[in-house]
């Protein structure tokens, strides 16, 4: 029989914050795969954990986990942790817990401690819906693309980043979506947290004279669906009604669904929208 492979969530500050049986599992486990060991060992010394460790981190995170793979299905039990809070969130664990699936080895997950949903109940922010990007990406061309897409997004977004990206990340925020509400969360669970809330402008300019300290989760308030519809309606105004009929097209609805999207967006009838688009194309 296989090994399991268990998802071990551990402190994002307070060491309090670990579970009893995560704390279990990792003096239970035969190896507990870190991604720093050097970082990781504190936290062992402090709960006087034995256990073997061996590194899986992003530059040895498809090797390593194959080799991690052929331990589980010899029958090891690997407890797998990150720097800190949930394993394969942002994490190269992610590629772990992907070639596991495909081996057909067990995978199971011992919640805890996660940056991006404890800043999430601390915003003040709807919780209903979210979505969270972690890190923007460093390649600029895909970065603009995610901020161009965040745009048009109506859920409460979550952002990690670094303290010395941070204005950099506000400002290209600032450009992309305007200033709007958000909490910025800092030092989650340590003595010093820090949950403000704020605008893009406003924490723009208390940090022209402060350096911004400690790793940051950025909470935005998503963009409203008033305003939303607003901008969509109109986008429509340059265009004759068969571009428009011809636009929702593009985006895969069929002919009938696409003039009654249009003649909605217009406020007219469909007759009227059919009418436009056979006289358009015969005088084409």
């Amino acid at each position: 029989m296989p090994g399991t492979l268990y998802l071990c969530a551990t402190p994002i500050g307070n060491l309090d914050d670990i579970t009893l049986r995560v704390l279990d599992t990792l003096k239970q486990a035969d190896l507990i795969a870190a991604e720093d060991t050097r970082h990781s060992i504190k936290l062992l010394n402090h709960f006087e954990i034995k256990t073997p460790m061996t590194s899986y981190h992003e530059y040895n995170k498809v090797e390593k986990a194959r080799y991690l793979v052929s331990l589980l299905q010899e029958g090891q039990n690997i407890a797998l942790i990150t720097d800190a809070g949930t394993p394969a969130i942002s994490d190269p664990g992610e590629e772990l817990v992907r070639q596991c699936c495909e081996a057909g080895v067990p995978v199971t997950s011992l919640p805890g401690p996660s940056a991006c949903i404890t800043a999430l109940t601390l915003s003040g922010m709807s919780t209903r819906r979210f979505c969270f990007e972690a890190f923007l990406p460093p390649d600029k061309k895909e970065r603009q693309r995610i901020l161009d897409e965040l745009k048009r997004e109506t859920r409460t977004i979550i952002l990690y980043e670094a303290p010395h990206h941070l204005v950099r990340t506000l400002t290209e925020l600032k450009e992309a979506l305007g200033s709007r509400p958000m909490t910025l969360c800092r030092e989650l669970t340590k003595r010093y947290e820090e949950a403000w809330r704020t605008t893009i402008d406003g924490a723009l300019a208390r940090y022209e004279t402060e350096e911004p300290k400690g790793e940051c989760v950025i909470v935005l308030e998503g963009r409203s669906a008033d305003s939303l519809r607003e901008e969509e309606a109109r986008s429509w105004e340059d265009m004759t009604i068969a571009e428009h009929v011809a636009c929702y097209e593009a985006q895969g609805l069929d002919r009938r669904e696409a003039m009654r999207q249009a003649a909605r967006d217009r406020g007219i009838s469909r007759r009227d929208v059919y009418q436009a688009v056979i006289g358009e194309r015969e005088r084409g």
